[in-house]
C-alpha cells in the first residue's frame, strides 16, 4: 500500500470514528407545541361547514398568522384542467383571536347563489399566498341517497389515537356527505395544540367534507386540576371534606396520561394519590383511609368523581363555550332563545333529513320551545338529533335525568329516528329487549327503546379514553375498552346504521325502516339476517 493510499485511509477513519461519535452522543429533544401548533402567512386549519342551505351556499373557516390583514376565498366550478380555472374573488371576515399559545387570525367566508348538486373547487389565502385547491358538492334540494359519518369523543390524544380512527372512516365513507362529531373534540377548551391536533387528524378532508359538531362539557368546563385547586370529597359518614391540590405532576405512558397529586385535607392533612385519564384512582397512600374511612380496597379502582368519594368543585365554574368554538366554525344562527348558545343549538336540512343539534351543557329548559318548533315545522322523512350528554346512561356513576325529563317527551312526541351521543366513552346502542328481571336502572331505562315509537339511541366513543359499563342492561348492544365510528346510509325509506371498531371490523348493524302511519321498523342485520 503506497503513503498516499495509507494517509487516505487514516483520514476516512478519523472522519467515520467522529461521525459514530457524534451520532452517540445525540438525543432527541421535545417540539415545542409553540412552535408546532405556530400560525404562519399560509392558510390551515381549513374546514367546512354550513350557516344556511347545503343546496345553495358552503362556509369555509380558516387560519393564519396575525400579518394577513385581508383574506380572500375563490371558487368557480369544477373541471378537469385545473389551468383553465376561471374563479371568482369573495372577501373573508376576519377575527382575531388569542390563545394560550399564540394570536392568529382567523377567516370565515360563505359562498352563496350556489347551483344544487355541483362540483365546486376554491382555495383560500391572502392573494399572494394560498392553500391548495379544494373540492365541495352541493347537496340537492329534494331528497336524494347520502351517507354520513359519526364520532364519539376524541378529546385526548388526538393527533397520536385519534387520527387512525378518522382515516379509517374515510377509507370506508370517502363520499361521505359530511362528518357528525358529537361533543369533546378536545380535552382542554382552552389548549391551542389540542384544536391543532384535532384538525390535523383529518387534515385536508376537513376542507372538502364538511363538519356538524355539537359541544361537550369539555367544550364548556376546564378540568386542569391546576387551575381548579379546591375540591369536596365526600367521606363514609356522608360529610363534606375540603381538598386543596397542592402540587400535580403530569405523565404520559402508554395507557395515556397519569396524574400524581399532591393535596391537603381539612387544611392540615396531607394525602398523596395517582389516577389516570379517566380519573380512575390508581395509587393512594395509607392517610387516605383515615382521612376518609374509607379502606384504599374500597377506593382504588374506582372513579375519582364518582362514589364513594364524588370529587367536585368548591367554587364551581361558570359554564363557558371554548373561544375556539365560533372563531373556528360556521354554523347556523337561527331564532335560538339565548344568544349564550348561537351556534351550539341549530338544524341543517340535508337532502330529506333534519340534523338538530341540542346544547346539553347549558340552558336546557329554555331548549325544549325551541325543539318543539323545529320538530313541528320539520318537512323531512328523517329526523337526527345530537347532543352530548345520553338520554341513557351505560354507566352507574352517570346519568341525566334532567335530559330525560326535559327533552325525551318531545323526542318521543315527534317518534324522532336517531339520537347520537358521546359522553360515557364506551358504546351502547337500544334496541328491543326483555326488561322483566332487570332490576337497580334508573327511571325512565325500560322503555330505553319503545316500539311504539321507534327511536334509536346511540352512545359512543372514537378516542382512546375508556370508562367501564356498569349499567349496560338496557342496551341491545354495547362494548368498553374499543374505540369506534359509525357510518349511517340514508336511502328513501330506509336507514343503515353501523358501528365500526378503529381496525374497520364491523361491530354492530341494525336498519330502519320507514313504515305509513306507524313507527319504525327495527331490524337487527349484525349477523346478516336482513
Amino acid at each position: 500500500m503506497s503513503y498516499l493510499s495509507l494517509l487516505r485511509l487514516i483520514l476516512i477513519s478519523l472522519i467515520l470514528s467522529f461521525n459514530l461519535s457524534a451520532h452517540e452522543s445525540w438525543e432527541p429533544t421535545a417540539y415545542s407545541s409553540k412552535d408546532a401548533h405556530a400560525p404562519t402567512p399560509l392558510p390551515d386549519r381549513v374546514v367546512l361547514t354550513w350557516e344556511e342551505d347545503p343546496a345553495t351556499t358552503q362556509s369555509v373557516s380558516w387560519r393564519t398568522d396575525i400579518s394577513v390583514k385581508r383574506a380572500i376565498a375563490q371558487l368557480a366550478v369544477a373541471n378537469s384542467n385545473g389551468r383553465a380555472l376561471n374563479p371568482k374573488t369573495f372577501p373573508a371576515l376576519t377575527t382575531k383571536f388569542s390563545s394560550d399559545l399564540n394570536s392568529s387570525h382567523y377567516h370565515t367566508v360563505t359562498f352563496r347563489d350556489l347551483d344544487p348538486e355541483t362540483l365546486y373547487v376554491y382555495r383560500v389565502g391572502d392573494g399572494i399566498n394560498f392553500s391548495e385547491y379544494f373540492h365541495f358538492k352541493t347537496s340537492s334540494k329534494k331528497p336524494k341517497p347520502f351517507s354520513f359519518v359519526y364520532f364519539g369523543d376524541a378529546q385526548n390524544e388526538v393527533k397520536t389515537h385519534w387520527s387512525r380512527v378518522f382515516r379509517e372512516a374515510f377509507r370506508d365513507a370517502p363520499r361521505a356527505a359530511f362528518t357528525l362529531h358529537a361533543g369533546d373534540l378536545v380535552n382542554r377548551k382552552y389548549s391551542d395544540a389540542e384544536w391543532g391536533e384535532w384538525h390535523q387528524g383529518p387534515d385536508w378532508v376537513n376542507g372538502t367534507i364538511p363538519v356538524i359538531a355539537t359541544p361537550g362539557n369539555h367544550e364548556y368546563f376546564n378540568y386542569d386540576q391546576r387551575s381548579n385547586a379546591e375540591f369536596y370529597w365526600t367521606d363514609k359518614g356522608g360529610d363534606d371534606i375540603e381538598i386543596v391540590v397542592t402540587s400535580m405532576v403530569e405523565e404520559a405512558n402508554d395507557q395515556g396520561k397519569s396524574y400524581k397529586i399532591s393535596l391537603l385535607a381539612s387544611e392540615s392533612e396531607k394525602i398523596s394519590i395517582e389516577f389516570n385519564d379517566s380519573g380512575v384512582l390508581t395509587q393512594a397512600d395509607d392517610q387516605i383511609e383515615r382521612i376518609t374511612g374509607f379502606s384504599k380496597k374500597e377506593l382504588l379502582g374506582r372513579n375519582l368523581y364518582g362514589p364513594p368519594l364524588f370529587n367536585r368543585q368548591r367554587n364551581p365554574e361558570q359554564a363557558s363555550l371554548s373561544n375556539h368554538w365560533r372563531a373556528q366554525f360556521a354554523f347556523p344562527v337561527q331564532d335560538i332563545p339565548d344568544p349564550k348558545l348561537s351556534e351550539t343549538v341549530y338544524f341543517i336540512d340535508y337532502q330529506g333529513a333534519r340534523f338538530i343539534s341540542l346544547d346539553s351543557n347549558s340552558e336546557k329548559e329554555i331548549q325544549v320551545k325551541w325543539l318543539r318548533e323545529v320538530l313541528e315545522s320539520n318537512p323531512n322523512r328523517w329526523t337526527i338529533v345530537t347532543f352530548h350528554h345520553p338520554v341513557f346512561s351505560p354507566g352507574s356513576d352517570r346519568d341525566n335525568p334532567e335530559i330525560r325529563h326535559l327533552w325525551k317527551p318531545l323526542l318521543d312526541e315527534f317518534k324522532v329516528d336517531l339520537v347520537l351521543s358521546g359522553h360515557d366513552h364506551t358504546y351502547a346502542r337500544t334496541g328491543s329487549i326483555d326488561f322483566a328481571g332487570i332490576k337497580n336502572i334508573p327511571e325512565g331505562y325500560e322503555k330505553a327503546f319503545d316500539a311504539s315509537v321507534g327511536t334509536v339511541y346511540v352512545v359512543s366513543v372514537s378516542g382512546p379514553k375508556m370508562y367501564k359499563i356498569t349499567k349496560g342492561a338496557f342496551a341491545k348492544n354495547m362494548i368498553e375498552n374499543t374505540q369506534l365510528y359509525q357510518v349511517i346510509d340514508i336511502n328513501n325509506s330506509r336507514l343503515r346504521f353501523r358501528a365500526f371498531k378503529a381496525t374497520g371490523e364491523l361491530h354492530d348493524e341494525f336498519l330502519l325502516q320507514k313504515r305509513e302511519g306507524k313507527s319504525n321498523l327495527l331490524i337487527e342485520t349484525i349477523n346478516g339476517d336482513a
